[in-house]
């Protein structure tokens, strides 16, 4: 578990020196696919794996609004210091994860009003393949930009 976070972490740094080399405007831009561009993705997964950590430490209620919106981070610095400081957030809690923890869980109602239950297991997993999706979204629109993406090798990451 606390291997893929790691792994996570190394691509996200990555994008985000790939991204120093793009014009702030394709960073910006409006795209097809992912939740519509490069720097609003990479704000969704780094929010998507704060929100969802802090639900599980019982620090803050997934749907409660508790951050400033896209538009106050819509610059690669931001983005870089949100993740950061998001980054502060989580990493205790994941660099603790033992398996006994996997079977804790988490309630929340849907819209429904029906009762839902999320094992933490199942939550950090989820957390994991979301950012590794939305990492091959940015693939696809580097190479709409004419770049190479970051590789999305695990091998020869010094993680195992």
């Amino acid at each position: 578990m606390k291997s893929m976070f790691e792994y996570n972490w190394q691509v996200r740094n990555e994008w985000f020196s790939w991204c120093e080399e793009v014009p702030k405007e394709e960073l910006l831009k409006e795209r097809i696919g992912g939740v519509g561009g490069i720097l609003k993705t990479l704000y969704h997964i780094i929010d998507v794996e704060y929100s969802w950590i802090c639900e599980m430490q019982g620090q803050i209620p997934k749907k409660q609004e508790f951050h400033a919106p896209f538009e106050s981070w819509a610059t690669l610095e931001k983005m870089k210091d949100l993740s950061n400081l998001y980054h502060q957030k989580v990493i205790d809690f994941v660099l603790a994860w033992d398996p006994k923890m996997e079977q804790e869980y988490i309630t929340e109602q849907n819209a429904d009003g029906e009762i839902e239950i999320f094992k933490f297991g199942e939550i950090m997993r989820h957390v994991i393949a979301h950012e590794i999706h939305h990492i091959g979204q940015l693939s696809v629109w580097s190479r709409e930009l004419g770049k190479k993406p970051v590789t999305a090798n695990l091998i020869r990451r010094g993680l195992f």
